[in-house]
């Protein structure tokens, strides 16, 4: 199948080559975006996430407590522990028997971000690569409309 000009003359011949400038110029713009969002992808900080699921946490299992009340104080398994020694206190208590310790950090609604990613700064210090955050359950929907108005 050869290409030809609209000319109808005798002595026009068929175009057998393709222009190929269009697909080099988006080949180029693609390889640019590529070049340019590859790095992004790897971005990524590296946590051991917990699996959302529905059921309760089990409080009887061996993990550390950590709590921060509202003015930033710092409690392991509710003993008041100063800032600077947190990651100490997390290493003593952790179990010996356990091989990854989980730690159930608890922060009040008007504590600091600081706060919250000091105590994780010093428990990933500590070993500890599970960190589950203890929240309340949302009070149950209920329906406001009386029925017949």
């Amino acid at each position: 199948m050869a290409f030809s000009s609209f000319s109808s003359g005798l002595g026009s011949q068929p175009m057998n080559d393709i222009n190929t400038t269009p697909l080099v110029d988006v080949m180029l713009v693609l390889l640019v975006i590529f070049i340019i969002t590859a790095p992004l992808l790897n971005q990524a900080v590296p946590v051991d996430l917990p699996r959302a699921e529905s059921t309760a946490i089990d409080q009887n299992a061996k993990a550390l407590q950590l709590s921060i009340d509202e003015q930033g104080v710092f409690f392991v398994n509710g003993l008041a522990t100063q800032p600077e020694a947190i990651e100490q206190t997390l290493r003593e208590k952790l179990p010996a028997d356990v091989k990854s310790p989980e730690l159930h950090l608890r922060a009040d609604r008007q504590t600091a971000y600081e706060k919250v990613a000091q105590a994780m700064a010093a428990a990933n210090r500590a070993g500890i690569t599970k960190i589950s955050f203890v929240t309340e359950s949302p009070p149950p929907v209920t329906n406001s409309r009386q029925p017949g108005r």
